[in-house]
């Protein structure tokens, strides 16, 4: 099983273990989800999660009742499934890209990037990999399954995607702290209406990436005027 597929026509209600399932028949015992969060952000950090879930659990998808694709979460429920997927989980990792990686690399070869960290700081290395939409396999040689909307067919993915959103937004509650004027806390560094303003009034900040248009645009325009 690698390569990309595409469920878009028949996505599930929620996330299942049939992937999984399919995986652990073919003899994969640990097989991990990855996703990320923060790709479209103007500002702060790209954020990557990998989690192997028990697949031996007989109950395990009734212990992550919940657990969604983390774009159909609110902000509190995330929050309360973040410490039971890590309590049920047998391994999770954090890959992050920062804003400069993701100006110097792109935002794909960053996304790549964290991934692969995420993977490699798994305290117990995965067999295979089931990832939201990314191939790995220029960069990682074990097996692994690409898959579009892979957070709303795989309960591994949707709980790498829940891991990876509530790290990324404790990171830019932080970044707020050092940087209050730009309203990171409640925008995450999304492009906003909000976040906009305070850049054409503040300037960016060392957090912002560069590269993405709505920044550059703000950079050159400075840089003419000047």
């Amino acid at each position: 099983m690698s390569g990309k597929r595409d469920h878009k026509t028949r996505l599930p209600h929620h996330p299942h273990l049939e992937l999984e399932q399919e995986l652990w028949m073919d003899g994969f015992s640990l097989i991990a989800g990855i996703d990320e969060s923060g790709r479209g952000a103007w500002a702060g950090p790209l954020v990557a999660s990998a989690v192997i879930l028990p697949f031996k659990m007989d109950d395990l998808k009734q212990a992550l009742t919940g657990v969604d694709d983390s774009k159909q979460l609110s902000p509190r429920q995330r929050e309360r499934l973040y410490p039971l997927i890590n309590k049920v989980a047998i391994a999770v990792g954090i890959g992050i890209a920062s804003p400069s990686e993701v100006d110097r690399h792109g935002l794909i070869p960053a996304t790549r990037l964290a991934m692969v960290g995420a993977v490699e700081n798994l305290v117990t290395p995965p067999q295979h990999l089931i990832i939201d939409a990314v191939d790995l396999r220029p960069i990682l040689k074990m097996p692994q399954t690409s898959i579009f909307y892979a957070d709303s067919l795989s309960l591994s993915v949707a709980s790498a995607s829940i891991i990876a959103k509530v790290t990324r937004d404790r990171i830019m509650r932080r970044i707020h702290h050092r940087y209050p004027i730009y309203g990171f806390a409640q925008h995450k560094g999304y492009g906003t209406i909000a976040h906009r303003a305070a850049l054409e009034q503040h300037r960016p900040a060392p957090v912002h990436r560069k590269s993405f248009r709505p920044v550059a645009a703000l950079i050159e325009q400075e840089a003419s005027v000047s």
